[in-house]
Formats: structure tokens, C-alpha cells, sequence
């Protein structure tokens, strides 16, 4: 199953973020190197929020992220919640659906 983790940053997130970037990117890589983490990123033009993909049998995977992640820890992110995406299309999808087949 896919679920997306969704944070909304706090106003100071561009002047704080430096500080602990190499932490949380650290944490990340380690998420996706083994299997947990598809894609992340932060949002453009405005940078007021961030996405993140991962890969697992349940919330827990994503829900252990955000308890050690430290832009979670130190208030850079106001706000986050997690949401269950079933993929339908796409090599990677986890429940494909083909007309026809």
C-alpha cells in the first residue's frame, strides 16, 4: 500500500531549515534505501508545505518517520497527517487496474 505523508511547514521553515537539514535528509535517504520512501520533496512557489511517498503494510512505517524526524521534533512543521493511497496506474502501483485484462 501507498500512503502519503503530508507536512504543512511553520512561517520561520526557510530560516530554520538549514539547521537541521542534513538530519532530516539523512533520515529520509535511510527510509528510502530501505524500501519505506518512494519520493519526497517540499512544495514550490510557495514553499509552505512537503510531500512524501512511502511503501508499506501499514500507517507505522510513515508514522515512525515523523517521531524521528527533526523538522517534526523542532517545530518546523506545524502540521502533518498521513493518507492511504490506493494506485491504480503506473509500473509501480500496488493494486493496478488494466481495462481488458
Amino acid at each position: 500500500m501507498h500512503y502519503l505523508l503530508f507536512y504543512d511547514t511553520a512561517e520561520d521553515y526557510l530560516n530554520r531549515r538549514g539547521e537541521f537539514r542534513n538530519e532530516h535528509l539523512k533520515l529520509a535517504w535511510e527510509a528510502c534505501d530501505n524500501g519505506e520512501m518512494i519520493l519526497a520533496g517540499a512544495f514550490a512557489n510557495p514553499v509552505d508545505g512537503a510531500l512524501l511517498l512511502f511503501k508499506g503494510d501499514s500507517p507505522e512505517v510513515v508514522e515512525k518517520f515523523v517521531k524521528a524526524d527533526p523538522y517534526v521534533k523542532n517545530g518546523l512543521i506545524k502540521k502533518w497527517y498521513i493518507r492511504e493511497w490506493t494506485t491504480v496506474v503506473g509500473e509501480a502501483a500496488t493494486s493496478q487496474i488494466r481495462p481488458g485484462k
